[in-house]
């Protein structure tokens, strides 16, 4: 890791200086490169090598008032950030988050499930299975109320979105209407419980993203659009379960658009030791049309290994997938193994 010290907040974001002056902060950055071989059982044929390299670069320091403020910003060898949010932490009112890319309120619950390595749509094989999402899908703003205000052991967690429509946007623009149907402001809460037996993880999060309604009931959007997902995961010695389901209704009124995606997945992760673990998940989404006109259901599933040997990372990922891309033909049948070493800077 290379550290960059005594750079202030106030360079890294002029705007935070219109809030209050800042302290010293630094400036730290974190890098790590991987080389995949990915070879799949379908599709395409071509070179099965690829190459990824990853830098982090995180800032922090504090205002005059006692907040903390933190600065992340997420590059994954594209021509554009991947990910980056500002952070607030006040002495007394929790923190304040704006988040550009995923992973606030119920989307940070979209597939929790216990994994050596990857979630198991996110190995290289192209399930196209759906996962719930709601504000947290695109640009938010997030509360995480303070620990004093909630019981031992619960978190909570507010999003809020002023036309959650998924875009993300640079400064003194907007996303143009990514979603032209999102008509106002969305909200998702998302609560997380710890203390009720040791290594249990209750977990849950409801979402409402309003709508443009339509002015008849045969076609079209007749609702907002609605999501929730409600899980658990348990940790006992080096193992550890998960189970959950998710739900999202767009309400729709015609039978040719997709009206339901209904998932719920489970997987099992075990460490053998320090540097040994291995997992098996299994994540399902029934996609139903409106009116119940027809459904069909993406099954994937994937048996993963990884191995580290100091900063290095050896994982190994065997999946499977049926009627990928809600497809039911042989073409929704796709397999392939994904084998990645992973170097830390």
């Amino acid at each position: 890791m290379n550290k960059l010290t005594k750079i202030g907040v106030s360079a890294l974001c002029g705007s935070l200086a219109a809030v209050a002056s800042a302290q010293a902060g630094s400036l730290s950055v974190a890098g790590g490169a991987t080389a995949t071989w990915t070879k799949l059982g379908y599709g395409s044929t071509g070179n099965p090598l690829g190459m990824a390299t990853y830098m982090t670069f995180s800032g922090s320091g504090e205002l005059d008032n006692g907040t903390g403020v933190a600065v992340t910003i997420v590059h994954d060898d594209k021509s554009a950030y991947s990910a980056s949010n500002i952070t607030l932490t006040t002495p007394s009112m929790g923190t304040f988050q704006y988040d550009e890319g995923g992973g606030t309120g119920l989307d940070r619950f979209d597939d929790k499930m216990p994994t050596a390595w990857e979630e198991t749509t996110g190995t290289g094989v192209a399930t196209g299975l759906v996962s719930a999402s709601g504000v947290g899908g695109g640009s938010d703003i997030e509360w995480t109320v303070p620990a004093d205000m909630l019981p031992d052991g619960l978190a909570a967690y507010i999003s809020w979105s002023p036309k959650p429509d998924g875009g993300a946007a640079t400064d003194k623009s907007n996303t143009a209407d990514a979603n032209a149907g999102i008509d106002g402001a969305g909200w998702d809460l998302a609560l997380s419980h710890t203390g009720m037996v040791d290594g249990l993880e209750v977990f849950g999060a409801i979402s409402t993203i309003p709508q443009t309604q339509d002015a008849t009931t045969t076609t079209g959007k007749i609702g907002d659009q609605d999501a929730w997902v409600l899980g658990a995961t348990y940790a006992m010695g080096g193992v550890t379960f998960g189970y959950q389901q998710s739900y999202v209704d767009y309400n729709q009124a015609s039978g040719a658009s997709t009206n339901v995606y209904d998932n719920q997945a489970y997987g099992v992760s075990f460490s053998v030791n320090d540097d040994l673990s291995i997992s098996y998940g299994m994540h399902k989404s029934e996609r139903t049309l409106a009116n119940e006109a027809a459904s069909i259901e993406v099954e994937a599933e994937s048996f993963q290994i990884a191995y580290s040997m100091g900063g290095a990372t050896i994982k190994i990922a065997e999946t499977e997938a049926d009627n990928a891309d809600y497809v039911s033909t042989t073409a929704g049948d796709k397999e392939g193994t994904t084998i990645m070493l992973s170097l830390a800077f």
